[in-house]
C-alpha cells in the first residue's frame, strides 16, 4: 500500500457512491483510527511516529513523539472524546512483542507507559483496555479520563494469533460489542536459508532452523552474514563450506541489517547500542568492537557500499520528510581500491543527502560499476524501483513497472533484480553507450520471506545464478481458515474483569 485514503463516512452516506481521496503517504502502514472530531491518526510505517490529518484532508502532522528508548509507534487508537490516543511502542523496527501499550494526551502531548508487553490496544466501552500480549487477548479496567490502569490484568481470549515480529493480533470488536478473532497464537518465526535458482528449483541450506533476517554473502561467497531475531536481534555468521553458524554482534541488544565491506574484511550494520539506531561497523573476524560511523537522532540503515569501499549508501527516517537517502564518504581515495580506511586513524567521514524529497525513498543499492543508484520511490504513488546516475548530474529511469521491492543488482552489472509480491523479476541493464533498461520479466515465483521493513531479504550469489531467500516454517503449515465471532463479549468483559463501577 502506498497511502492513506478516506472513503465516506456513515454519517456522508456509504451508497452515496463518490471519489476516494488521498490523505497521506504509508509505505508500510501500521494501523489508522477514525476519531469522533474529524481527524484520522495513522501510522505510516514500522518506524515512525503517529501522524494525525484532518479527514476533509490537509498535510500529515506528528500526534506523538518519541520518547527514549523508543522508535517505532503503530495501531493508533483515539479514546473516546479524541483527547488522547492509545498506540503500541516498540524499542526497535522489529520485534514489537518486547514493547508496551503508551498513550498520549492530545492536548499536554504528555507520554506514559501503560503495559510491559502488549501489543495491538484497544479501548472497549465496558471500561476496559483490551490488547494482545504473548499470542492471547488480555484486558485490564481503565480510566480514559485519568489515562490510568484500575486494576490486574486478565487473559479473556487465548490462543489468538499473533506476529512475533510486528505483534499484530488478529482480532477486533464493534462498538457493539461483538469480537471477532482469529486462533492461532504466536507464530513461531522460524525459517529457513534457502538457494532458489534462476528457474525456481528450491535447494534447503544446512543452516539450522532460525528466525532469519537479510541475509548477506560475503564478497568472496563463503559466509553470509544473517541478522536473526529471537531473545535478541543479533547478526551471526554462517560459513558456507564448514556448515557453522556463529554469534558476530554481541553489543547492545539489537543489531541488524549487515553490509559487507566490498574487502571482506568489515561489516557495517544498524544498532541500537547507544541510542538512536544509527550506523556501526565491525571487524569480520569478530576482533575489536564496535565502532559508530553516523551520529544523528534519526534512524539510519545502511543498504550498499561503493566497489571503492569509500562510500555507504544509506537511508534516514526523518518525521518531516519520510526516508531520504544519503552517501556516507567514509575516507578518501588515497586509501586504495577495495581499502577500507579505519575511522578512529582519523579520515574524513562526511555523510551527505542524496535524494530527499516530500517522498519515501529507500534501500540505495550501488551498482557493481559505483556508476548508479538503485532504489525504492514512492512518487507515484506506489513503490517502484528507479535508477538514477552516481554522483550526478543526470536524470531517473524507473525499472519497474507494476510494483517493486527489495532491488539487487547481478555482480556482473548487466542486470537488477526486485521481488514484485512474490515475484523474483529480472531487468536486463545496459550502460554504454547510455543508460537502457529492458524489459521486466519473472525469473520464479514462490512465498519467500519479503523484508518487514524496507531493505532486501534476499541475496545474490556471485555468478549472478542463485538467490539466497527466507522460507518460512510456518508457511509448510495449512494457513487458519475460520473467523470466530463472539457476541455480546463486552458482557463477558464485564463478569471476568469487574471496573468496580456500574
Amino acid at each position: 500500500m502506498g497511502g492513506l485514503f478516506r472513503g465516506r463516512s456513515a454519517e456522508e452516506g456509504l451508497d452515496e457512491g463518490g471519489a476516494t481521496l488521498t490523505l497521506g503517504v504509508a509505505p508500510s502502514p501500521r494501523g489508522a483510527n477514525w476519531g469522533s472530531q474529524g481527524t484520522i491518526t495513522f501510522a505510516p510505517q514500522n518506524v515512525s511516529v503517529i501522524l494525525q490529518v484532518p479527514d476533509a484532508g490537509g498535510t500529515p502532522q506528528p500526534l506523538t513523539r518519541f520518547e527514549k528508548g523508543g522508535v517505532g509507534h503503530r495501531w493508533p487508537e483515539f479514546l473516546p472524546g479524541g483527547n488522547a490516543v492509545l498506540f503500541a511502542t516498540g524499542p526497535n523496527g522489529i520485534n514489537f512483542t518486547v514493547g508496551q501499550v503508551a498513550v498520549q494526551s492530545v492536548g499536554t502531548g504528555e507520554q506514559r507507559n501503560l503495559v510491559q508487553g502488549g501489543m495491538n490496544p484497544r479501548y472497549a466501552p465496558s471500561g476496559h483496555l483490551v490488547y494482545a500480549q504473548g499470542g492471547n487477548l488480555m484486558a485490564v479496567p481503565f480510566d480514559p479520563q485519568r489515562l490510568a490502569i484500575k486494576g490486574a490484568a486478565v487473559p479473556v481470549v487465548v490462543s489468538v494469533l499473533q506476529s512475533p515480529l510486528s505483534g499484530a493480533a488478529q482480532y477486533s470488536f464493534s462498538a457493539t460489542g461483538s469480537l471477532v478473532y482469529v486462533s492461532g497464537g504466536v507464530q513461531s518465526g522460524q525459517s529457513r536459508l534457502v538457494w532458489v535458482s534462476r528457474n525456481g528449483a528450491e535447494q534447503p541450506m544446512a543452516a539450522p532452523t532460525h528466525a532469519y533476517l537479510l541475509p548477506r554473502l560475503s564478497p568472496d561467497g563463503r559466509r553470509v552474514a544473517v541478522t536473526i531475531t529471537e531473545q535478541e536481534t543479533q547478526v551471526w555468521l554462517y560459513d558456507l563450506p564448514r556448515e557453522t553458524l556463529t554469534r558476530f554482534t554481541f553489543e547492545g541488544n539489537y543489531n541488524v541489517v549487515p553490509v559487507w565491506t566490498p574487502d571482506g574484511k568489515r561489516i557495517a550494520f544498524e544498532s541500537a547500542k547507544e541510542g538512536p539506531l544509527n550506523i556501526f561497523w565491525q571487524l569480520a573476524d569478530g576482533s575489536g568492537g564496535l565502532e559508530r560511523l553516523t551520529t544523528s537522532e534519526y534512524l539510519h540503515a545502511p543498504s550498499s557500499w561503493s566497489p571503492d569501499g569509500q562510500l555507504l549508501a544509506f537511508f534516514e527516517v526523518n518525521p518531516a520528510t519520510q526516508r531520504d537517502i544519503w552517501v556516507l564518504r567514509i575516507g578518501d581515495s588515497s586509501a586504495g581500491s577495495g581499502q577500507v580506511p579505519s575511522v578512529a586513524s582519523g579520515q574524513v567521514r562526511k555523510a551527505q543527502p542524496f535524494l530527499r524529497t516530500q517522498f519515501d525513498e529507500s534501500v540505495p543499492r550501488f551498482s557493481p560499476d559505483g556508476r548508479w543508484l538503485a532504489y525504492i520511490s514512492n512518487e507515484s504513488g506506489r513503490s517502484e524501483i528507479y535508477v538514477q546516475p552516481y554522483p550526478g548530474p543526470g536524470g531517473k529511469w524507473q525499472i519497474s513497472t507494476e510494483g517493486g521491492t527489495e532491488p539487487a543488482w547481478n555482480p556482473n552489472g548487466r542486470e537488477l533484480f526486485y521481488r514484485s509480491g512474490d515475484k523474483m523479476m529480472e531487468v536486463e541493464i545496459a550502460t554504454q553507450p547510455g543508460f537502457a533498461a529492458g524489459t521486466p520479466r519473472m525469473l520464479f515465483e514462490g512465498r519467500y520471506e519479503p523484508a518487514p521493513f524496507p531493505s532486501t531479504n534476499y541475496d545474490v550469489s556471485r555468478d549472478g545464478q542463485r538467490f539466497l531467500m527466507i522460507k518460512s516454517i510456518e508457511q509448510e503449515q495449512a494457513a487458519p481458515t475460520q473467523i470466530n465471532v463472539v457476541l455480546n463479549w463486552f458482557e463477558e468483559l464485564k463478569r471476568r474483569v469487574p471496573t468496580g463501577t456500574k
